[in-house]
């Protein structure tokens, strides 16, 4: 049983990326990328938060405190949540079809998809990889694990604004109507 407190989210979080890295293959070509310092930013503050969330330690003892007490009950929340969370990236990635990018972009012909995940939130990969997060860090239940999600957010949050202003300036009064219909992260709230 140690063997799987001890990788369990390692393996889920590794299952994520292979996901990802076959899916990126045979998208379609770009018409417009974001700035590279834009991705640059991006980039510190996702890897700066998921070394908070993965090293087994990290070299400011206030952000190794105790969050919450471990205990088996938080650590199998944390890996429902974990899991529920990839799951939900999973369908709006395989949704998402041939339209998805890492970074922001207008694809050749470019669709505004509005089905499946993207009927619950405009940003169902960014809402999965939160939830995911979140369950991460309520496992590990340190103080890093906030410090690390809220790194995560604000790169997110970042890239989400700016695809929101891309998808209106490409679809107008289509897009307005989408967004004025269904949430941006979280239904009914976001």
């Amino acid at each position: 049983m140690r063997f799987v407190y001890e990788y369990l989210f390692l393996f889920m979080w590794l299952a994520f990326v292979v996901y990802w890295r076959v899916m990126s293959a045979g998208v379609k070509a770009s018409t417009r990328v974001e700035a590279a310092g834009s991705r640059l930013v991006r980039a510190i503050l996702i890897v700066g938060g998921s070394a908070l969330l993965i090293l087994p330690r990290v070299p400011v003892a206030f952000l190794e405190r105790r969050l919450i007490r471990p205990s088996e009950g938080s650590f199998w929340i944390g890996a429902a949540i974990t899991a529920a969370g990839l799951s939900f990236c999973f369908w709006a990635r395989r949704h998402l079809g041939h339209n998805w990018s890492s970074e922001v972009t207008l694809k050749e012909n470019h669709e505004l998809i509005t089905s499946g995940p993207y009927a619950l939130v405009r940003h169902p990969i960014y809402t999965g990889l939160l939830f995911a997060l979140i369950g991460s860090a309520l496992a590990r239940g340190e103080w890093r694990g906030v410090l690390g999600v809220a790194l995560i957010f604000a790169a997110l949050w970042f890239k989400l604004r700016l695809e929101e202003r891309w998808m209106r300036e490409q679809f107008g009064p289509a897009y307005e109507a989408y967004s004025r219909k269904v949430a941006a992260l979280v239904p009914y709230l976001v």
